[in-house]
């Protein structure tokens, strides 16, 4: 399981001053990426070669707000992994409180947008990566 600790920013937050529903987005979209990144894969690399990863799906739980100021840490863990798909549960936590649960489907696509085969070396790396928290 990947962990990536973040702090809410006043920026963050909404005028009840809590975090701003769309941005528990933003920081599970963080945490992908650099989870991606410890596990040694290039998206700059994936790019130029025509591939990309894509968000296919989310379904969120927010099961309780975040603040200004708060530390949280975003638990990045895998799910399921197919050919082209990767699934992938994170959650969004304060002093161990889940605050925000998400199961993403992210896809591999090609230049013209078409589902593409996600490349083994990537694979192989996401395959290693820690299940995904419970």
């Amino acid at each position: 399981m990947h962990r990536f600790p973040i702090r809410v920013y006043y920026e963050d937050t909404d005028l009840a001053g809590i975090v701003y529903y769309a941005n528990y987005l933003k920081f599970i979209e963080r945490a992908r990426s650099e989870w991606l990144r410890e596990l040694g894969v290039d998206q700059l690399r994936m790019k130029a070669e025509g591939l990309v990863f894509a968000v296919r799906r989310i379904e969120a739980d927010y099961l309780s707000p975040a603040r200004f100021d708060d530390l949280l840490a975003v638990e990045t863990g895998l799910s399921a992994l197919s050919p082209a798909r990767i699934v992938l549960d994170q959650r969004v936590l304060r002093d161990g409180k889940v605050l925000f649960a998400a199961q993403v489907t992210v896809v591999c696509v090609n230049d013209a947008g078409r589902p593409a085969r996600i490349p083994a070396e990537v694979a192989a790396r996401v395959q290693g990566a820690d299940l995904a928290p419970k």
